[in-house]
């Protein structure tokens, strides 16, 4: 079943759906009659015999040269052929379909001067698996997500590649098995198509819903840890976080409150709490936690309105006027982006001094070291530690922001860009560095309350831990420890832990 789609008032909900699901999508009559209005306009104002930008003029340093009437057909043509400049491995199919659908939500607007027949054909490809191939890199994010979105445009015209059916052929022969054909583009079609920020902003939406997955399962292994290392709870105490007054870590420390709550392991060293302050990533979880779920409700808010938003250019204003802007300068996508990129740095950062913590017999409060059974004749857990340590080194390197990094392009014309794609097409690599700091949390945390037997922690993390054993069992001599650590890795990154923390940003925002 399609899910029905109103541009301007899409929400993040169901950009989370789409992202989840087979993302068959259309847009409401009411998008489509607005581009139809938009496409009119375009045609008065061409028959007007002004210049007007990418329609009848070129593009970039080209903008002075003047193009016939008879070519405009061929100028649209052009600009997504010699614009299909990508480079690298093809995006995931679930990415690419979120591309199609937020392009279809901008020319939704009805500020593009596009036909409906072309949101209706990006609609029907999703619907019959026809992927177009897009190649990960090649934009900067300056005059929109060109390269890729270029990708896009062609398999719409019959030309690249696509995935169709799981099996990579010619876009032109995809269309034909679907019963589909190429469409001829029509005054500025291809450049409204190739300009936007879909790509993107596609890319840091996927990024940000796993973010705020994996951030509020280290919640989870973060209560774990607290419980194995028998640390104090009296900092979760809620007048502490709301004497500060920040939501993230108000309901971060909630949330672990709530895991531990009915853990005998917690009563067993309640009257210990006065005697010693625990370090700081036990103690201060809910506040840097916190501050990376207020983070990413940020960026959250910004990626909401940029999936809404019409990002091409040049625009067809409502009294028919066609102005040049620059809404396809990525910046605020860019930077939300960043935003992300820095919480998961800092999520990860913290989970892995916990595991340190948790190996180290210097500071684990009795647990044996490594968390072995048989310490110097076995290693136990010693280099899944290490592991993790690499994991976060390299998502601090990642987590250096990208969006000031701007180069010029295209002659000096597009003398600031945003590198907003590749700010946001880092965070799915940096999401799985994090669930393997996550994973390999766990592993060490559960195997921690395993020698506080025959005392138990909480029923909600005794269940955690009875799904993490379910994968891997408990560590009672050495093993290779690689394929424990793969599988609570995606445990972790698949879906909530537990209940008092299974809540999507989309539900939350």
């Amino acid at each position: 079943m399609s899910l029905v789609l109103s541009p301007g008032a899409v929400t993040l909900h169901q950009l989370e759906k789409l992202l989840q699901s087979d993302g068959k999508f259309v847009v409401t009559d009411e998008a489509m009659a607005a581009a139809a209005q938009s496409a009119d306009r375009l045609d008065l104002a061409i028959e007007g015999g002004d210049a007007i930008y990418g329609v009848n003029t070129g593009f970039g340093k080209l903008a002075s040269v003047r193009i016939d009437d008879a070519d405009l057909a061929a100028l649209q043509r052009n600009i997504v052929l010699s614009h299909s400049a990508g480079f690298g491995k093809p995006l995931r199919a679930d990415i690419v379909r979120l591309i199609m659908a937020l392009k279809c939500i901008s020319l939704g607007r009805g500020a593009s001067g596009v036909r409906p027949v072309i949101i209706e054909r990006l609609q029907q490809m999703v619907a019959a698996d026809i992927i177009p191939v897009i190649p990960e890199k090649g934009s900067v994010g300056a005059s929109g997500d060109l390269a890729p979105l270029a990708h896009m445009a062609s398999a719409l015209i019959g030309e690249g590649d696509v995935f169709h059916g799981g099996k990579r052929k010619s876009a032109g022969a995809a269309l034909q098995e679907a019963g589909l054909h190429p469409i001829e583009l029509q005054a500025k079609e291809g450049l409204a198509l190739l300009n936007g920020t879909q790509v993107s902003t596609a890319l840091a939406l996927a990024g940000l819903f796993q973010t705020w997955r994996l951030a509020l399962n280290s919640l989870v292994t973060a209560a774990l840890s607290l419980d194995a290392a028998m640390g104090s709870t009296a900092p979760l105490r809620e007048e502490i976080h709301t004497l500060r007054g920040h939501h993230g870590q108000i309901a971060a420390a909630r949330m672990i409150r709530a895991l531990l709550d009915g853990s005998a392991i917690r009563e067993s060293h309640r009257e210990d709490d006065l005697r010693v302050q625990d370090p700081y990533c036990l103690r201060c979880a809910p506040q840097v936690v916190g501050a990376c779920l207020d983070q990413l409700r940020n960026a959250a808010k910004v990626l909401e309105i940029e999936a809404n938003a019409v990002t091409d250019n040049p625009l067809v204003m409502r009294d028919g006027e066609v102005v040049s802007g620059g809404n396809f300068h990525a910046e605020p996508v860019g930077l939300a982006a960043d935003m992300t990129a820095m919480a998961i740095a800092e999520i990860g950062s913290i989970a892995q001094r916990r595991i340190a913590l948790l190996v180290d017999p210097t500071l684990s409060f009795g647990l044996p070291a490594f968390l072995s059974a048989n310490p110097g004749l076995e290693s136990g857990l010693m280099i899944a530690e290490v592991t993790s340590a690499a994991l976060m080194s390299e998502n601090r390197s990642l987590a250096n922001p990208r969006t000031v990094d701007s180069t010029p392009t295209s002659a000096n014309q597009e003398d600031h860009v945003s590198m907003a794609c590749h700010a946001a097409r880092r965070l799915g690599d940096m999401n799985e560095n994090l669930a393997g700091i996550i994973g390999i949390e766990a592993l060490s945390a559960a195997q921690g309350i395993e020698y506080r037997a025959p005392i138990k922690t909480s029923d909600t993390l005794s269940n955690v831990i009875a799904s993490l054993r379910n994968i891997s069992p408990a560590l009672v001599q050495d093993r290779e420890v690689a394929g424990d650590i793969a599988a609570a890795t995606q445990l972790v990154a698949e879906g909530p832990l537990a209940a008092p923390v299974a809540t999507s940003i989309g539900e939350a925002f």
